[in-house]
């Protein structure tokens, strides 16, 4: 077993930070049969003030060559039952362990402030993060909420390291907007981004499940300006979209006044556009003189968009749809060892009114593999080719060896 991929998770729910490091290390190191290399560390935002004692704690009992983490307004483990829970706004640690041979592990801490241009050469993002580019990396990224740069670190590590996938989350420090804490190795930071590269005998698989369901039809941007539809299919685009809730029920009519969005297409060729081919995005305002749309991202005259809704049905829905088309697509389903679950707080059980709806989904399609993570403030997975910063999102990060 030494020379295969081996992972694990344990959760605690005890309240005093000792005794659930002492539960969760104990169950997680006696689950592998090798030395671990790879340590996550996901800790309740109700442990707020102890979080500068978690690392020379976990020091004490834990021995592991790379360790990152994060704070969450909630957590994502294995009970001592082998049941996955998402444990909201109550004490809670989660500690995924993993032994990757073959694998090069490299940790990093970057701030905003030492980003490379975006228009530099795709060098300086590669000295900055200290991983070359071949073999292709694969990108796990924790990161503070406000001023972190995630949006242009991500369009960096697309830029320096092409075909690489990169998942994670934002940190959250529970519903009072709390501090946040950043784990690596022996260090805890309260801004910028810690994340681990792993290059090797790895694959990294990922389902991104944004919550929504389109209606009415595609159309295209034919005017716009930034991040502000003017025109669609020659239309003011206040106009289509009037014209598209007026064919609405009367209950997706009310849904359409708070929980309406634009999913822009992200494969240009692409003819029938299903859950996954959009990128979704808030719309941020209307002008009712002129029929424009402002939204939050960047739009260019010819791209494709249709307007969606997100409620609890839509989200259960989607992640569904995603699974089943992982299953359908991915032979290797059956070789995953473990996974990663970056869920926003907005999901859980104040959306479905009950816990554990997506992580119990998961398991259902993924043979009950090792699942850890924590609820995020921002999620971040990969759209077709490229990775984002989304919202109301549950990232899933599927790992497994690279087949021969």
């Amino acid at each position: 077993m030494a020379d295969q991929m081996q992972w694990t998770n344990a959760l605690s729910t005890r309240p005093s930070l000792e005794a659930a490091i002492a539960d969760v290390v104990a169950r997680a190191t006696s689950s592998l049969s090798a030395p671990a290399d790879l340590g996550l560390v996901f800790i309740s935002s109700a442990f707020t003030s102890e979080y500068s004692r978690l690392l020379p704690l976990l020091a004490q009992q834990l021995s592991v060559p790379v360790l990152i983490g994060c704070s969450g307004g909630g957590v994502i483990g294995s009970t001592v039952e082998g049941q996955t829970q998402e444990l909201e706004a109550e004490p809670a640690l989660s500690l995924t362990l993993a032994h990757l041979p073959g694998v090069n592990i490299k940790a990093f801490h970057v701030v905003a402030e030492d980003l490379p241009d975006l228009d530099g050469p795709p060098n300086a993002w590669i000295d900055l993060i200290g991983v070359p580019p071949t073999p292709t990396p694969q990108f796990i990224l924790l990161s503070a909420s406000f001023s972190s740069g995630i949006s242009d670190l991500l369009q960096g590590l697309d830029y320096a390291y092409p075909g690489s996938v990169t998942v994670g989350g934002q940190a959250s420090g529970g519903v009072m907007g709390g501090r946040i804490g950043l784990f690596c190795n022996d260090r805890l930071y309260r801004g910028g981004t810690v994340g681990v590269a792993l290059s090797g005998n790895i694959v990294l698989e990922t389902i991104v499940s944004q919550g929504c369901r389109p209606i009415g039809k595609p159309y295209q941007v034919t005017k716009g300006d930034r991040n502000i539809i003017l025109e669609l299919d020659e239309q003011a685009p206040l106009v289509v979209l009037r014209d598209v809730i007026a064919e609405l029920s009367d209950e997706d009519r009310t849904l359409a006044q708070h929980s309406l969005f634009v999913g822009l297409a992200m494969d240009e060729f692409k003819q029938c556009l299903q859950p996954g081919d959009f990128l979704i995005r808030d719309i941020l305002g209307v002008d009712p003189a002129g029929g424009a749309i402002a939204i939050g991202d960047r739009i260019r005259p010819g791209q494709r968009l249709q307007f969606h809704l997100r409620d609890a049905e839509a989200s259960a829905a989607d992640l569904e749809f995603l699974l089943q088309q992982y299953q359908t697509q991915q032979s290797s389903f059956e070789t995953a060892v473990g996974a990663l679950m970056f869920s926003c707080v907005g999901r859980g059980a104040g959306l479905y009114g009950k816990a554990n709806f997506d992580s119990q989904l998961f398991q259902h399609y993924l043979n009950n593999i090792p699942l850890g993570g924590f609820f995020c403030s921002g999620e971040i997975g990969p759209v077709g080719n490229s990775t984002f910063l989304h919202g109301y999102t549950s990232v899933f990060g599927i790992c497994r060896e690279i087949k021969d």
